[in-house]
């Protein structure tokens, strides 16, 4: 019988202690589930009297918020368009109806408007717009291309650009990490992280109706995807050290690995195009092919590293310095070549002229010599592209200073004859000051050749009678 009542009171003793501390939860603890009405106030006033953790920080290395705000301000999103259309030759109203768009991005190399970016992006464009990172937009001028590089120099007439500055492509490591900056599927200043995977990578992308290609691409994992192609791959310190030009992959899409032009390479022929409007390619003359093991053992070498000569060029820079068919290269002016890509980008950093020391093996003893490179007609000579002044009937020339501010041009050329052609179907007359092409400042008839060489389809030419009567033509080209 006690047993029993032990238990009763044990029952009752635990109901009576859960309504309590069921009534002191109620009256306590949820007293003031209404006291306020911000979450992040309430978040803030609970923090108050914690401390930040700061026992750890993000490595130097690692710390890319500075390099990716400073570089994006200088990557652009282009905006091509290609085919015939209809323009509008309103003096007050610029339309051209295109057929087809792409865009690609691109890296301002100069504070005066020069743009670097792929070949591949602006190749076959009848227009190119530029988008800067503030949304500011340019009419972009081509001034110079090199398929075998894949590259092309544009220019924008503006001021004051933020312009990412050269880095050094040569002293990239293994592991070091970079950035690529874009714009991938048109998602402007889009920023991703890798590591250099390779360097002097060939992939076999390339075509040059002349075989002068050069793939000696810089290899990461950092994310790149259609619309990336002409953006800068950065190092931690912001400068720039390639332009992102292709991925691996079997979709499309990325897939773990990109490739950028590197930086070393790219330079030079962005000071080509500039100086000349064409690349001026140093070449050895000689037909080569990669030292590998297998290659070694068949020819009894005693490397297995290094570029074979399989054929020295008639008339070349190589034959003139006496390497033969069978010699080893393995250095160029000292710098080690361990493949046809490496030997291929150091050779391309220099001018037709340039004086370059060879190492060498032949018969297994080691050798050095001094070419002197050539182009590709055997000469020494730096040659730019002709300017034409005539073009389909009308005569061109240049126009003195004074001329240019008495109708408010900065640059300009004039028609000084006209025959019958295009120009005159198209209302033109004698003595007009061609001032544009398309919304594309011309300066001089340099600037024209260089305009036009690109036009392949109806162009918007506008300017002035030497009256200061304007003048907006359609004119098939």
């Amino acid at each position: 019988m006690k047993k029993y009542v032990l238990l009763i009171l044990i029952v009752l003793a635990s109901g009576v202690g859960g309504t309590v501390g069921a009534l002191f939860s109620i009256n306590y603890l949820y007293q003031d589930e209404v006291s306020y009405n911000s979450i992040e106030q309430r978040q803030q006033s609970v923090l108050v009297n914690y401390k930040r953790d700061t026992t750890y920080n993000v490595p130097a290395e690692k710390d890319f918020l500075q390099t990716a705000k400073k570089a994006t301000a200088g990557v652009v999103h282009i905006r091509t368009s290609y085919g015939a259309g209809n323009f509008s030759i309103n003096p007050l109203e610029f339309r051209h109806d295109w057929n087809a768009h792409s865009s690609g991005s691109g890296v301002i190399i100069s504070d005066d408007g020069y743009i670097l970016t792929n070949y591949h992006v602006i190749e076959d464009a009848s227009n190119i717009e530029v988008v800067m990172n503030n949304n500011q937009r340019f009419f972009a001028k081509v001034i110079g291309v090199d398929a075998s590089t894949d590259l092309a120099l544009l220019k924008v007439k503006a001021g004051n650009l933020p312009f990412i500055p050269y880095g050094d492509s040569d002293r990239l490591q293994l592991g070091e990490w970079v950035l690529a900056i874009g714009n991938p599927f048109d998602l402007n200043s889009t920023v991703t992280a890798g590591i250099v995977s390779a360097k002097a990578r060939n992939i076999g992308i390339l075509r040059d109706r002349n075989n002068l290609q050069i793939e000696s691409f810089i290899q990461t994992d950092a994310a790149v995807n259609p619309g990336n192609s002409g953006g800068a791959l950065v190092n931690t310190r912001g400068e720039l050290i390639g332009i992102n030009s292709a991925i691996a992959t079997s979709n499309g899409s990325y897939q773990g690995y990109s490739f950028a032009i590197p930086i070393s390479l790219a330079k030079k022929v962005a000071d080509d195009l500039l100086e000349f409007g064409t690349v001026q390619r140093g070449l050895l003359g000689i037909q080569i092919s990669d030292v590998n093991a297998a290659v070694s053992e068949a020819l009894s070498l005693s490397v297995n590293q290094g570029v074979l000569i399989e054929r020295v060029n008639e008339n070349s820079a190589a034959l003139e310095a006496g390497l033969q068919d069978g010699d080893v290269i393995t250095a160029i002016e000292e710098k080690p070549v361990n493949s046809v890509s490496e030997l291929q980008e150091t050779v391309a950093r220099n001018r037709p002229g340039k004086k370059l020391q060879v190492t060498y093996l032949r018969s297994g003893r080691k050798n050095e010599t001094n070419v002197i490179l050539r182009n590709q007609e055997g000469k020494v000579k730096l040659a730019g592209k002709p300017i034409a002044s005539e073009f389909d009937g009308a005569s061109l020339a240049d126009i003195p200073y004074q001329t240019l501010v008495d109708v408010g041009l900065e640059g300009g050329v004039q028609i000084i004859r006209l025959k019958a052609g295009k120009w005159q179907e198209a209302g033109i007359k004698e003595k007009f000051i061609i001032g544009f092409i398309d919304k594309l400042p011309v300066n001089n008839l340099e600037d024209f050749n260089r305009i036009m060489a690109f036009k392949k389809d109806g162009v918007l030419i506008e300017g002035f009678y030497p009256d200061g009567t304007k003048g907006t033509y359609g004119l098939a080209w």
